[in-house]
């Protein structure tokens, strides 16, 4: 485990090519998804198990497993986005209200079946680029959701070069849950679907959370948990980010005190095997974030056994923040009988 306290905590990164901060405006957010039958809130889980193995007072997991039938939270990403495209057109039948659009995107995991599920509700298409590591299984269910399956690159970042290359070259909405310079309204969208699951987890909470730990691959999850903490709770939570020492890409650009490319070995956190931030993430985790945790591989494959035998199987991915909690030096971070920790389940099993 490698520590990062973050300096530029209340004032965030300089220059980050125009990137604004994420949305904290949960109220859009509940208002369309209370028009879509499929949308229910997950449970907040009290784990005492691993509080104790923490030697936290209190660890309570959001458990994102059964998120509007897609298994992860990313249910409320990019389908969230075409959501709000359907209802923009004022189209009475919202079932057809995008036919003959196609959406196109780079995926390593549930933000693919996202794209493919959200484009099928409203009549689009949808063609996700896979790298060359990403499991067959993985192309099946995405082809189970009707998306036409493309194998390119040999790993993330080059599947989105090439999806933004043939949004250009064929006319195709590109849909990332990434941010690159002129790249911005829609992953600004994006994530700010992802406010349901963290508005749910603060009111869930029975009082709250002195600490929160979020997982970061390109970093959309945690930038919007930890906007809405800071807008509701703010100040006193210590919001901390994890991610894969194989990709650190928030740590690095906090570390660099700007935004920089990483390099590293293929992680079984393949969810958050990022080299590169997201710039609306990075905009607002260094402005929010009070520090950051690397962690190894052993550190998040040690953790899926606590975690099922708490109920709450998940994939390396999935269990990362709970993995950076049990991986933390406690006197660095604070933690200890009085403290109570919010994490997030962000996925099953592989």
């Amino acid at each position: 485990m490698q520590h990062l306290s973050n300096p530029f905590r209340g004032t965030g990164l300089g220059d980050l090519s125009g990137a604004p901060a994420p949305s904290t405006n949960a109220e859009t957010v509940a208002a369309l998804l209370a028009r879509c039958p499929a949308h229910a809130a997950t449970p907040l889980v009290d784990a005492p198990s691993l509080a104790e193995r923490a030697g936290v007072g209190a660890l309570l997991v959001k458990d994102e497993r059964g998120r509007m039938g897609l298994g992860s939270f990313k249910a409320l990403g990019a389908a969230y986005v075409i959501a709000c495209d359907a209802v923009a057109t004022g189209t009475e039948d919202l079932s057809t209200s995008l036919s003959g659009r196609t959406y196109i995107t780079a995926s390593a995991g549930n933000h693919g079946m996202s794209v493919a599920a959200g484009a099928r509700v409203f009549g689009a298409k949808a063609v996700v680029h896979i790298a060359e590591t990403v499991p067959e299984s993985f192309a099946e269910r995405l082809r189970a959701k009707g998306a036409e399956v493309v194998r390119a690159g040999a790993e993330y970042e080059a599947s989105m070069a090439l999806a933004a290359q043939s949004a250009e070259a064929n006319g195709y909405i590109l849909l990332s849950d990434s941010s690159w310079p002129g790249y911005m309204d829609r992953p600004h969208r994006l994530m700010e679907g992802y406010l349901q699951m963290a508005a749910e987890a603060l009111d869930q909470c029975p009082a709250a959370p002195t600490h929160v730990f979020l997982q970061a691959g390109v970093g959309g999850l945690a930038g919007a948990v930890a906007a809405l903490v800071r807008k509701r709770l703010g100040d006193a939570p210590r919001i901390v980010v994890v991610e894969p020492d194989a990709a650190p890409a928030i740590f690095d650009s906090i570390e660099a005190g700007r935004f920089v490319s990483t390099t590293g070995p293929v992680s079984a956190m393949g969810r958050l095997d990022c080299k590169e931030a997201s710039l609306i993430a990075l905009t607002g985790l260094s402005r929010d974030a009070d520090d950051c945790l690397l962690i190894s591989e052993d550190e998040a494959a040690a953790t899926l056994a606590p975690m099922a035998e708490a109920g709450l199987e998940g994939s390396e991915s999935g269990v990362a923040g709970v993995a950076g909690l049990l991986a933390a030096d406690p006197g660095m971070l604070g933690l200890g009988p009085e403290a109570r920790v919010l994490c997030f389940l962000s996925e099953g099993p592989a």
